[in-house]
């Protein structure tokens, strides 16, 4: 039996799929289930049918799983940000481990690599050193809120709904940012109600208030707090950072950054500071970084230092090798691995993150380290020395071709590929087979309660 739009079906849950959906079959024909756990027993109905697959909700957990937690968010199936909250941390790590496993397999071909247990996180909760919150002017309810007399369909401060751009669900409390942080989104959101001022419509894109963002320094528990609006009214910003300030004094600083632009990006085409600094401060081992409100930092502090300590170990650097951090960044890798080599060289398109990978050098006292900006196959194809270590931390989408093929023509005797896409990684290290062996792998959670995962590999160059 093929399943149909609409249908009510029983169905075992026999898996975990990726994105952190359940995966059921029947007669053969897959079905994913949102908000469903290998091991349970629901009811569901069918809400999208495809040539291939089915997609179903929940209806009523029957039987649930014995992995099955409660999940102690409010928001928890509900929201975007942490689909496996219901899903025991130890089969969170698990799964992750697997998906990594599976991807080499199944996508790359990649037969007996050895793939070690997912190196778990410091932290399951508050762990999140920074958050966006979306302004709305009408909030999304909850399914207990509908029909509810008492329940204002207001203005929402909070995460949005899966899959969407336009529901933005009010958010009381976030379990994966440190406590605090609640408390300053509760009284930002008591201000912008008072304020007089139009909360932005994510339709209609007219109003003020656009985003909240909140950065948290893990090394000095102390607070940014980032007011994006449409335009600059000082008028309107500025007592609520004077009030911020006096209210916590754990907030150091607090920004406003400004933009009209319609796309949905906690961006600002230009900032202001209103009250301290305009950066906080962080640590990473022992290095120190300053943080602005746009620049890029690994939003799991301690999680990063874990993946930071295997990039190291993999790297197995001997105190004279030439490294290439490719992908650098803000240049975290790079100042990481300086001690351990005689230069390291990072490698970034944005202009912006090599100024700050530069700052971030002198800050502390590094000198071995230098940054290039640019396309990283030409900078790769006008390199004036040829690196015994190569790491590459590319995005989601992995490497281009074009500098897949300049890595292979440099052919270090090391390569140390950080990645967070499974699928990618699998495809890139397929493409590098020939030349380099796949000695181990170790995936790393970031990003608890997420079907997000990092994975390190260590790659050794064949004879």
């Amino acid at each position: 039996m093929v399943p149909k739009k609409g249908q009510t079906l029983v169905l075992e849950i026999e898996d975990l799929a990726f994105r952190g959906r359940g995966l059921a079959r029947v007669d053969g024909f897959t079905v994913f289930v949102d908000r469903a756990l290998p091991g349970d027993r629901v009811e569901v109905r069918i809400y999208r049918k495809k040539k291939n697959y089915a997609e179903a909700r929940v209806l009523e957990i029957l039987e649930p799983s014995g992995d099955r937690v409660k999940a102690p968010c409010h928001y928890s199936g509900w929201c975007g940000g942490c689909t496996l909250q219901a899903l025991s941390y130890e089969k969170q790590i698990f799964y992750k481990r697997r998906h990594v496993a599976e991807s080499l397999a199944h996508i790359g071909l990649l037969r007996d690599i050895p793939v070690h247990p997912t190196r778990a996180s410091a932290q399951v909760f508050g762990y999140r050193n920074k958050m966006e919150f979306s302004c709305s002017d009408r909030r999304w309810l909850l399914p207990e809120e509908l029909g509810r007399d008492d329940v204002s369909m207001g203005m929402a401060l909070g995460l949005h709904v899966p899959g969407t751009f336009h529901k933005v669900l009010d958010i009381g409390a976030c379990l994966i940012q440190p406590e605090l942080g609640n408390a300053i989104l509760s009284h930002v959101r008591e201000y912008i109600r008072a304020s007089g001022r139009p909360v932005y419509g994510l339709r209609s894109h007219e109003g003020f208030w656009r985003f909240v963002m909140l950065r948290h320094s893990a090394a000095e528990d102390r607070w940014m707090v980032n007011l994006v609006t449409k335009t600059l009214d000082r008028d309107a910003v500025q007592p609520l950072a004077d009030a911020l300030r006096e209210a916590f004094p754990r907030v150091v600083s607090v920004v406003n950054n400004v933009t009209a632009r319609k796309a949905g990006i906690a961006v600002g085409e230009f900032e202001v500071c209103l009250a301290g600094r305009p950066v906080i401060t962080d640590r990473i081992g022992a290095l120190q970084f300053e943080i602005s409100a746009n620049s890029f930092f690994q939003t799991n502090t301690r999680g990063a230092e874990t993946l930071y300590g295997i990039v190291r170990d993999y790297a197995g650097l001997g105190g004279d090798e030439t490294v290439v951090d490719l992908y650098c960044g803000t240049g975290t890798i790079a100042l990481f691995l300086a001690a351990g080599a005689r230069e390291v060289i990072g490698v970034e398109q944005v202009a912006e993150a090599v100024a700050d990978a530069r700052r971030n050098s002198r800050r502390n006292g590094i000198d071995n380290c230098r940054f290039l900006a640019g396309d990283a196959g030409e900078v790769l194809a006008q390199l004036d020395v040829r690196p015994q270590v190569m790491v590459i931390d590319p995005p989601r989408a992995g490497m281009h071709g074009k500098v897949l093929a300049r890595v292979l023509a440099l052919a270090p005797e090391r390569i140390v590929y950080v990645s967070c896409n499974p699928a990618t990684l699998a495809r890139d290290l397929a493409l590098m087979a020939e030349v380099y062996n796949v000695a181990e792998v170790q995936p790393v959670d970031l990003f608890p309660h997420t079907f997000h995962v990092e994975a390190v590999a260590r790659l050794e160059k064949r004879p």
